[in-house]
């Protein structure tokens, strides 16, 4: 607010209240389409009439406010129409319009900060608007860039006020401030100004990831690098790293050194891209998959791979009724846990070939064995590779860390049960005894979205995979469709944490790095989309093309 004081006459303070009530009439039709949203059991939710756009558009009762305002308005800001509400990716929340010149960068504007935790965000702000960076300032000037954590709240959320010339951002959390300098750096790079006015805005699912397959394919650190700038730009924050599988173990290891690639990160390589995730309010979560697609292990340590009935080896698969195979993955996993210090671990768990046939007791004797050892008379391989799974998880939380698991390393009928903080990334329903995502919701599990009929970007697209297109995304996926095209009950929504879009690099060779990331682009942004706001967008898809062309 403006820090001078004057006389007012009764028509003057009759007139400012006008503008106040009228722009508060505009952010009372935004909340109520969010409430109506919320209440709505179907699909991606629909609203009808004004209250249902989102503030990408004409904020909702603008129109209304320009109406009662314009006779009305002060003689200072008669010339300026009511301000627009911010296009961006992802579109923000909520705008409260108002009337203004907004502001853009001008030479000797100035970004401060209120606290020294903020510096990272300021210089970076700073450098990308060509303002300078002025660090911690109580005093105020024209053109400048505040940046403040206060308040109470959702960490991750924001509001930007732009009014007198100057712009405040602020949050309750440092991810939240983050967040609203790229709401500023979109405002002012699609329009070249932010419009006046208030921006409240805040994402609706805690977890809005993706996912990179560099065990099958090689990506350089530079590449990841730059997907990290980009992640940031557009408010994702995990980056999902798959390093190990049966093609090749991608990051160095002081442990076991003979298991890992010629073509490998170093972890000089790993902690520039771990510190330049954390910068931009990224976690990078890593997947080390057990007890199956372990392949580049077991080409180190071939007596550990396991062998059925007839002596023939299982592909990819290690025998878990053998010490030395929980031993070395648990050297690896507290290994890494130095390396990735974020709170996040993925342990994989699927498509472990011993439970894909039609016997598995008959198959592999030694595990059925080690299973009736371990748990009774009645132990299965299920309960044996559940334990498996429940050990490994015992090892990251030991490091402070709350894992995930592929859903169908989850199984029905195990008198050993998964550990119940253990969370189901849920990608397929094609695995054998399939079981539908209310199945682990109605247990209480918390669920990330990997939906692999919309969130896999497989290369070479085998099988019955197509690469995923943005529009597809944008116009029928929600964080609530966990599986093909349906959504389940909106009484589940709390449990589903957020989601992810995954490549995976079946066939390696079938696109470059380059054309992984042209690939790409669109579908990202429709993802993190509907991660922020599930709702039904207000902008076509045709304008959401074009805004993101016009961001870029």
């Amino acid at each position: 607010m403006s820090q001078h004081r004057r006389r007012e006459t009764a028509q003057q303070v009759g007139r400012k209240r006008a503008v106040v009530a009228a722009a508060f009439l505009g952010t009372v039709a935004l909340g109520t389409g969010v409430g109506v949203w919320a209440s709505s059991d179907g699909g991606a939710g629909t609203t009808d009439g004004a209250a249902g756009r989102t503030a990408s558009g004409r904020a909702p009762g603008a129109d209304a406010g320009r109406a009662a305002t314009t006779p009305a308005a002060p003689s200072s800001s008669r010339s300026y129409p009511l301000s627009q509400a911010p296009r961006t990716i992802p579109a923000v929340r909520s705008h409260t319009p108002a009337r203004g010149p907004g502001w853009k960068p001008r030479p000797g504007a100035r970004l401060v900060v209120s606290d020294p935790g903020l510096a990272d965000e300021g210089r970076l702000t700073a450098g990308e608007l060509g303002l300078t960076y002025a660090g911690e300032k109580d005093d105020v000037r024209a053109g400048d860039v505040r940046l403040t954590v206060g308040g109470s709240g959702n960490p991750e959320s924001y509001t930007i006020t732009v009014r007198g010339g100057r712009v405040d951002i602020s949050g309750p959390g440092e991810a939240g401030v983050f967040y609203g300098t790229r709401t500023l750096k979109q405002e002012v790079r699609g329009g070249g100004t932010a419009p006046e006015g208030v921006v409240r805005d805040q994402p609706a699912k805690p977890v809005r990831g993706f996912m990179l397959d560099i065990a099958r394919k090689p990506f350089s650190a530079s590449w990841i690098e730059d997907r990290i700038r980009e992640l940031g730009d557009l408010k994702f924050n995990e980056l999902g790293l798959h390093f190990s599988d049966d093609q090749a173990f991608r990051i160095e290891s002081a442990s076991h050194p003979e298991i890992v690639a010629r073509d490998h990160l170093t972890k000089a390589q790993v902690k520039r891209i771990v510190d330049l995730a954390g910068s931009r309010h990224i976690t990078v979560v890593p997947e080390i998959d057990s007890p199956g697609h372990l392949g580049a292990v077991i080409a180190a340590h071939p007596d550990l791979q396991l062998r059925n009935a007839s002596g023939a080896p299982t592909r990819g698969a290690v025998d878990i009724s053998e010490d030395a195979s929980a031993e070395l993955v648990d050297d690896l996993l507290d290994e890494y846990a130095g390396l990735f210090p974020g709170s996040r671990w993925h342990l994989g768990g699927d498509e472990y070939q011993a439970l894909t046939v039609k016997d598995p007791q008959a198959s592999y004797p030694q595990l059925a064995a080690a299973a009736r050892r371990a748990y009774g008379s009645g132990g299965t391989v299920a309960d044996l590779a559940t334990g498996w799974l429940d050990d490994r998880a015992d090892t990251v939380r030991a490091h402070g860390r709350t894992a995930r698991a592929w859903n169908d390393g989850f199984f029905r009928t195990t008198s050993v049960r998964p550990a119940q903080d253990l969370q189901v990334a849920y990608w397929t329903g094609k695995e054998i005894g399939a079981r539908q995502p209310a199945e682990y919701l109605a247990a209480g599990r918390k669920v990330l979205n990997y939906n692999d009929e919309f969130l896999y970007y497989v290369l070479g697209q085998p099988q019955t995979f197509v690469y995923p297109t943005g529009r597809r995304i944008y116009e029928q996926w929600n964080p609530r469709v966990l599986r093909g095209t349906a959504a389940v009950p909106a009484r589940y929504d709390g449990q589903i944490l957020g989601g992810s879009f995954a490549v995976w690099c079946d066939l390696a060779g079938a696109q470059t790095q380059g054309q992984v990331a042209a690939g790409i682009r669109m579908p990202l942004r429709a993802t993190v989309q509907k991660l922020w706001d599930p709702r039904r967008p207000a902008l076509s898809w045709a304008d959401f093309r074009k805004l993101a062309d016009r961001l870029d």
